[in-house]
């Protein structure tokens, strides 16, 4: 796996979130069966910064914890076989890896929110990670069928991790 981690704020985070994210994305990829080597973007970031991205594509100006932008269409949610065609462009072309996309996170968010729900941001930081990794498998949260399966993929992430609130 390539994870580009960059962190892009002056307000730091007083945990290994490296090593955080890192945990969470490999175990998110285990329990999805992923049968790919896989490429992937984090980005941490500061309110004003998530602000004008959420703006720009979402066309909601206010911060919010985290954005995702996935690559792939999946057809149904972590259901990795559209990729078997030949002519998919949803590899690196150098290095062969399945490129899942972009995740960014307000650092900022981590804070505010775990303070408010009463955990640990290294929870905070854990989970926003999950939540986005769902993302980029296909799974929502707009329709309540999908909003319970994919908060039970989050929660199997932070507990295999042994991360609890």
């Amino acid at each position: 796996m390539t994870l580009n981690l960059e962190y892009e704020t002056e307000i730091k985070l007083q945990l290994d979130y490296e090593s955080i994210i890192t945990k969470v994305v490999n175990m998110a990829l285990d329990l999805e069966e992923c049968p790919y080597e896989t490429e992937l973007n984090v980005i941490l970031t500061d309110n004003k910064e998530i602000k004008d991205i959420n703006r720009e594509y979402r066309n909601i100006d206010v911060p919010t914890d985290v954005l995702s932008f996935p690559m792939i269409a999946y057809e149904s949610p972590g259901d990795f076989s559209i990729l078997e065609d030949e002519d998919n462009d949803s590899f690196n072309p150098e290095t062969g890896e399945l490129l899942l996309g972009d995740i960014i996170i307000s650092v900022e968010k981590v804070m505010e929110q775990a303070a408010e729900y009463g955990h640990s941001e290294e929870r905070e930081l854990a989970f926003l990670t999950a939540h986005s990794m769902m993302h980029l498998f296909g799974y929502d949260h707009m329709e309540e069928t999908e909003r319970t399966v994919m908060e039970e993929k989050q929660r199997q992430v932070l507990e295999e991790l042994k991360i609890y609130r």
